[in-house]
């Protein structure tokens, strides 16, 4: 029997803490503690290489239930769409109209962060409602 492993959700991006503190607010996480011997994530930056500072940040599940999201500078833009992507459950449980009105209050939420609506897929009878988002850097990510 495999072991259940711990799983952490890499970005590829220009901006790491900036996209990461957008991540923050769109699941609830939050920034952890700076490192061991730095006060804050600014002293540990100064610490490093030029090349290095800015070059990654992370954000967590306070609960410790999700995983862990971790961003990584990379010199390339994004030019395709995303082979994977996050779906964020924020109408769980809901069905018809109020999970339409709740999904649109999220989205609401998301675009005033700085997000893009893609499209709102209603429900069709066989499908629930949904909406496919953008987050700051172009990743595509669902609402459902």
């Amino acid at each position: 029997m495999a072991t259940i492993r711990q799983v952490q959700v890499t970005f590829d991006c220009a901006q790491p803490e900036r996209l990461a503190r957008f991540w923050c607010e769109v699941m609830g996480y939050v920034v952890p503690s700076a490192p061991k011997g730095f006060a804050t994530w600014d002293d540990y930056r100064r610490s490093l290489p030029p090349e290095d500072q800015d070059a990654s940040f992370a954000c967590a599940d306070p609960s410790g239930v999700g995983p862990r999201l971790y961003f990584q500078r990379v010199p390339e833009g994004k030019v395709v769409k995303n082979r994977v992507h996050l779906c964020v459950r924020a109408g769980t449980g809901l069905v018809g109209e109020e999970r339409l009105a709740t999904l649109e209050a999220e989205r609401d939420r998301l675009v005033a962060l700085g997000a893009v609506c893609e499209r709102v897929m209603v429900a069709d009878g066989k499908n629930e409602s949904c909406i496919v988002m953008q987050d700051i850097e172009g990743n595509e990510f669902c609402l459902d």
